[in-house]
């Protein structure tokens, strides 16, 4: 938020100085401010709006990517408690079915090939 902010601050001075240093000459003397120096105040006008916006479209997103973090986070913990649930009963009610009142022994996976080929998508 403070970058957002001090754009702003940046921006109204910009502004402010140009139009009174143009009011000021006018008023002074009959001559005119350089362009030079109006261009350089409108230039950093423009930039420190463009930062403000950018930080202020920054901002939102990430307000929006929070929301949705939590959202998800609650429904995947919601899905997990009720499948969880279900997932354990299946499982202790299948062990009780085949007889087994333990834990069931790990079975190892068979070990992988040792060479992989890679697939170019031709017959070799």
């Amino acid at each position: 938020m403070t970058l957002k902010w001090s754009a702003v601050v940046i921006a109204a001075v910009a502004i402010t100085l140009c139009a009174t240093t143009n009011i000021v000459v006018a008023v002074l003397r009959t001559g005119e401010v350089p362009a030079v120096v109006n261009m350089f105040a409108i230039a950093g006008a423009a930039v420190a709006t463009l930062v403000a916006v950018i930080a202020h479209l920054n901002d939102r997103q990430q307000g929006r990517m929070t929301a949705l973090t939590e959202f998800l986070v609650a429904r995947l913990n919601e899905v997990d408690s009720h499948v969880g649930d279900r997932n354990a009963g299946f499982v202790e009610g299948y062990l009780l079915r085949q007889g087994q009142q333990h834990d069931a022994a790990v079975v190892h996976i068979a070990p992988r090939m040792q060479s992989r080929r890679l697939m170019t998508g031709g017959d070799d």
